[in-house]
């Protein structure tokens, strides 16, 4: 256990000044983030991911801005069985525009989210950094308008993946996947 101690402060550390260096996009619009979107890339280096990444499929995001500034992301997931893995998540703003925090009760975890690159109409990149006891691990999604990312927005996501410090190997995009049926 002793020897643990240095390894765990280690990736804290790192934890930290990764959240730290990350600027959100400027003139972060979230009316313009609105609407549906489709999860077609993930990027960490958590244990849980590695071990599930390769059973792994797109799945769609609807994003609404509320009343008060804050972002509903609602996500479904058409499991092989025919059912739906839903969640929902209500991000809260904070006083820097393009950064959110929640807390996942599904994951039981502490999320700071910056949108770092968007183009509205096309895609978004998303940097998360999730924090569970006291051990935080970096998250890049990669969101897109259609079901395909094109070669220049896979190349830009495993790029912001690579700078976040998450292996290349755990940079994935996603194979295609029916969608669920709305609700």
């Amino acid at each position: 256990m002793e020897n643990m101690l240095p390894r765990i402060l280690g990736v804290l550390l790192c934890a930290l000044v990764v959240s730290a260096q990350v600027t959100p996009v400027a003139d972060f619009d979230l009316a313009k983030i609105a609407g549906k979107w489709y999860l077609v890339g993930i990027a960490t280096n958590s244990a849980w991911f590695v071990s599930h990444k390769d059973g792994m499929k797109m799945s769609t995001s609807v994003m609404t801005a509320t009343e008060n500034g804050d972002l509903d992301m609602s996500y479904a997931n058409l499991n092989a069985d025919g059912t739906c893995w839903r969640m929902n998540h209500v991000a809260k703003k904070t006083d820097t525009p393009g950064r959110f925090t929640f807390y996942s009760e599904t994951w039981k975890n502490d999320n700071d989210m910056s949108f770092i690159d968007v183009v509205y109409d096309n895609y978004a990149i998303v940097h998360n950094t999730k924090t569970k006891d006291g051990v935080s691990e970096v998250l890049i999604k990669i969101y897109s308008r259609t079901a395909a990312a094109s070669d220049d927005l896979q190349q830009k996501f495993r790029q912001a993946s690579l700078d976040a410090g998450v292996l290349a190997e755990n940079t994935v995009l996603l194979p295609a996947n029916a969608e669920c049926p709305e609700v």
